[in-house]
């Protein structure tokens, strides 16, 4: 059945003209005329018989319809491009699988063991992009993502499935300079201490400090970090004890940058997971998840540090 599609030309112009709010920028962007530009769009809304642009007193905006309709065109044509660099770049030969993952545990956990992939499987490739929270799969032209949550945080990503890596054990750590002599104190002493806060886990202290019966009306207060790897920089500059996963920190407590502040670590419902679409499983995916719950398996035998 014949597709009812633009041509790629009009989805280029139109996306260029939405970026820049110009077809005139558009053009010299695309080495075309301003006339050739505004041809390709009417010509694209014709076809879709919707107005994605309107005429102002400054110029042109977008309509309604028009800004999200140039969200899609340009998550496709990104798509398409790194698809086409990918399959220039390995030359017909290999495999690929591009995956999201929270930054610091692609920087601390994934990248330094991937030389061991590449031993056991040379011609797959992994390209990292970095994600925080969960996100449509549809739009982003990820194919599967190394996420930290609970159980009921993952049931709530639709239209997903996920495979249990590692379970995630968090620990209070800092500069040695906050603590006398530098050795670990009780749990009820760092409720005078500053904490640092993990802004995708407000709680996390809270629950903490209520897992080892100690009060502390205080426990989400103080300066609030996106990444771990920034919070464990703002520890050891001594701005206050982090509550950090004890594999993200191994490297900063073995240089003793870092020490345990309270020997009191908690495990929690909170695990790492390889998430993906629901649906038909690449082979290059099916070896990276195979790779990946080894991996994992040994690192629990066998804590890093």
């Amino acid at each position: 059945m014949r597709r009812r599609l633009p041509t790629l030309q009009a989805l280029q112009c139109f996306e260029a003209a939405a970026r820049h709010q110009s077809f005139s920028r558009a053009a010299q962007e695309l080495a075309l005329t301003q006339g050739a530009v505004s041809r390709q769009v009417a010509g694209l809304e014709g076809m879709l018989g919707v107005k994605l642009f309107r005429r102002t007193q400054h110029g042109m905006a977008l309509t309604p319809a028009g800004a999200d309709y140039a969200r899609q065109v340009r998550l496709r044509l990104e798509a398409l491009e790194r698809d086409t660099v990918d399959l220039m770049a390995r030359r017909g030969q290999g495999d690929s699988v591009t995956l999201a993952t929270v930054p610091t545990f692609a920087t601390r956990w994934l990248i330094p063991r991937l030389p061991r992939l590449a031993a056991r499987h040379p011609q797959l490739l992994v390209h990292l992009e970095t994600r925080t929270r969960p996100f449509l799969f549809l739009d982003s032209g990820l194919e599967a993502a190394l996420w930290a949550g609970t159980p009921a945080q993952l049931r709530q990503w639709a239209g997903t499935r996920a495979t249990r890596l590692l379970d995630e054990e968090v620990l209070p750590v800092c500069s040695p300079r906050l603590l006398p002599h530098g050795q670990p104190v009780p749990p009820q002493e760092l409720v005078g201490l500053p904490l640092l806060q993990q802004s995708t886990r407000p709680d996390a202290w809270r629950r903490w400090f209520e897992a080892q019966g100690v009060e502390a009306p205080h426990a989400m207060a103080g300066p609030r970090y996106e990444l771990f790897s920034m919070q464990a920089a703002a520890a050891i500059a001594g701005l206050g004890v982090a509550l950090m996963p004890t594999l993200l920190v191994q490297q900063e407590l073995a240089r003793g940058e870092l020490v345990v502040a309270c020997a009191a670590p908690l495990r929690g419902e909170r695990a790492y997971y390889l998430v993906q679409p629901d649906g038909p499983e690449r082979e290059a995916l099916a070896r990276l998840r195979a790779w990946l719950v080894e991996e994992c398996a040994a690192a629990a035998r066998s804590p890093p540090g």
